[in-house]
């Protein structure tokens, strides 16, 4: 089978609500195409789009997935503004995790389809993809049997919670590598009471290339998957709607 093409695209600093707006947009997108190649409306062979991978960072935010439980959240509402955090119920899997600067968040938005149909085998060749880049480290990462992400020890490094839509992904995983862990502080991560949080930066004693650290993630991405990725200066929905989410200094594309 030909490698999957996936264009990767970096937002650099950017707010959680409108990232998840553009995930989904996307995420409409390739599931739109999909369904138009069913019913033999499309394009030519060649001309759909490809899976795309975002990476970016986000100011402080709690966010709780579907299944969570809000009294995981251990501060009251109106006290999140005295630690510039914000709290947001969103659509994906899994209870209340944390992001914030420091810690890489990535958004695969893949056409399964193209890969394979099987959501527990993608969850493992998520964690796999973290689990290399931190071994690339010196970083001894496992799994833990019942449990989804990344763990050194007993301490979660990476958190997962996903969406699939007619099997196109959304949302991914979290992994913190200078990430202020204190902010963990305030919830119980993923509702799991007796299970810390620890980073690169924790364990390394000392702040880390995030740069270098996503390049990392980027090679094991097509390693784990067998798939190719370039990385593009833009996507449709930056061009349109979600123009302001591009970074500054961020090329412009032609339609």
């Amino acid at each position: 089978m030909q490698q999957a093409e996936v264009e990767y695209y970096d937002l650099g600093h950017a707010p959680y609500r409108p990232v998840w707006d553009l995930q989904t947009a996307i995420q409409q997108r390739l599931v739109d195409e999909k369904l138009a190649r069913r019913k033999k409306k499309l394009y030519q062979s060649g001309q759909e789009s490809n899976d795309v991978l975002l990476f970016v960072e986000h100011p402080h935010v709690y966010t709780l997935g579907k299944s969570g439980d809000k009294a995981h959240l251990l501060k009251e509402m109106a006290e999140l503004a005295n630690i510039e955090a914000d709290f947001i119920e969103i659509d994906r899997g899994g209870d209340i995790t944390y992001h914030g600067p420091g810690q890489i968040v990535g958004y695969p938005i893949f056409d399964m389809d193209r890969h394979f149909t099987d959501i527990h085998k993608y969850l493992r060749y998520l964690e796999e993809v973290v689990i290399r880049t931190c071994a690339d480290y010196g970083i001894n990462a496992g799994r833990i049997e019942g449990l989804t992400g990344v763990w050194v020890g007993d301490q979660k490094i990476c958190a997962m919670g996903i969406k699939c839509s007619r099997w196109v992904t959304m949302h991914g995983f979290a992994l913190n590598v200078n990430t202020d862990l204190s902010y963990f502080n305030h919830i119980v991560p993923c509702g799991i009471s007796d299970k810390a949080v620890t980073s690169f930066r924790n364990l390394l004693g000392g702040p880390m290339d995030e740069g270098e650290v996503k390049a990392q993630l980027r090679a094991h991405f097509e390693a784990v998957f067998d798939i190719h990725i370039t990385e593009v200066d833009s996507l449709p929905e930056l061009d349109h709607e979600f123009s302001y989410l591009k970074p500054s200094g961020a090329k412009a594309v032609s339609p």
